[in-house]
């Protein structure tokens, strides 16, 4: 696989992604959302927390291959899908919770995602292609709200057309290597996206308008980022085949329990 051009992709596509959703959500409806610190803290508890943790106790139970070992830790550490409030919003969930939840998430990750997996070189290109342009959106917002909110839809256009092409030529480039994901690879990943819905459900269960919302949040976990790190780390042949399943597992999972978390 020629990774230099994939690597470009993916790194414009979650650029693009991160500036469409600075742009969509003001700075001060964010802080409105920090400003409830139980309902902050039972989210980031669910999605950076719990559901890593999930994973870490499979790796540990389970004889997995050590690819699929590397790629659900790349998921675990990878939280806030770019068109997960896209996602919520379909299964009923506030805008303004799932977008605040999304900035928040792309922010954190900066921090928790070399943490969770104990890799300091990760820090500087996630704040490249993450916290820099939601930041940059977010400052537009904020000083030419009206020129933003103009280019806005066509930001998130263009943002979304990058992913669904990202998502189509690692399908083609890994669709080959499908056949290397075992039974016991797809009963793990199954697991982790079962007991992420059951997470994000528990914890959102204090407020009916957050439950929804919470256990896509716990599901999803960052593609685009999970592939970037597993390309920097020269691992992403082993690993794409791992990425895909839980993209097709999570992906279904989510969109079945639209109509039951509702």
């Amino acid at each position: 696989m020629h990774h230099p051009l994939l690597l470009v992709l993916v790194k414009v596509t979650i650029f693009s992604l991160m500036l469409a959703i600075g742009c969509n959500l003001s700075f001060e409806k964010m802080r409105s959302f920090w400003r409830k610190p139980a309902l902050v803290f039972r989210a980031l508890l669910a999605v950076v927390v719990l559901v890593p943790l999930v994973v870490i106790l499979q790796l540990k139970l389970l004889n997995l291959p050590p690819a699929v070992m590397i790629g659900l830790a790349i998921l675990a550490a990878s939280p806030g899908a770019p068109l997960t409030t896209k996602r919520s919003q379909q299964a009923g969930g506030s805008f303004h919770y799932s977008a605040s939840l999304q900035l928040t998430l792309a922010i954190l990750a900066v921090f928790v995602t070399p943490i969770t997996l104990a890799i300091l070189e990760v820090a500087r290109q996630v704040i490249m292609v993450q916290l820099l342009p939601v930041s940059l959106g977010i400052l537009m917002q904020k000083f030419t709200a009206t020129f933003t909110q103009e280019i806005a839809k066509l930001l998130t256009f263009i943002a979304n057309s990058l992913f669904l092409a990202l998502v189509v030529l690692v399908c083609i480039l890994g669709l080959p290597m499908f056949s290397k994901v075992g039974e016991l690879p797809l009963v793990a990943i199954a697991i982790m996206v079962i007991a992420s819905l059951g997470i994000g459900h528990a914890l959102g269960r204090f407020d009916d308008d957050t439950r929804s919302t919470l256990a896509i949040f716990c599901i999803a976990r960052n593609f685009g980022l999970a592939l970037f790190i597993a390309i920097l780390n020269h691992v992403q042949q082993q690993v794409i085949p791992t990425l895909l399943a839980y993209l097709i597992l999570g992906a279904r999972k989510s969109c079945m329990s639209f109509d039951v978390l509702s």
